[in-house]
């Protein structure tokens, strides 16, 4: 039996529940060998953001889950480029190493992989 690849796309900026859930999800999913890609699109692009301090707004920090991503065999990790220019972030260093795509990859995406889940 074959294992189903997964995409998860993180939409939700860092103040929101489902920020923590996606990476939860993708960490989860990779502890079991699922082929996981992530994807970080509109308000999520925040969540790479460097110099947050979730701990002012009384939230734990998402920067330690996001560097856990490669070390679970999360490598798959995409940020759409339009997202990042509307929000100004294009020119920022951002939390980790990740590969920006545009439309048309993304379009490309949802086809490679086998299962989506938005959050």
């Amino acid at each position: 039996m074959s294992m189903k690849s997964l995409l998860i796309i993180s939409r939700q900026p860092p103040s929101q529940h489902a920020a923590r859930e996606a990476l939860d999800v993708a960490l989860a999913a990779a502890a079991f060998d699922v082929p996981v890609g992530l994807l970080f699109m509109d308000d999520g692009v925040l969540q790479l953001r460097q110099g947050q301090d979730a701990p002012a707004i009384g939230l734990k920090s998402l920067a330690a889950n996001l560097q856990a991503l490669p070390v679970f065999g999360v490598e798959d990790i995409m940020v759409c480029d339009h997202s990042l220019a509307e929000r100004g972030m294009r020119a920022q260093p951002l939390l980790l190493p990740v590969r920006r795509v545009d439309a048309s990859e993304i379009a490309v995406l949802l086809e490679h992989y086998q299962r989506i889940i938005t959050l």
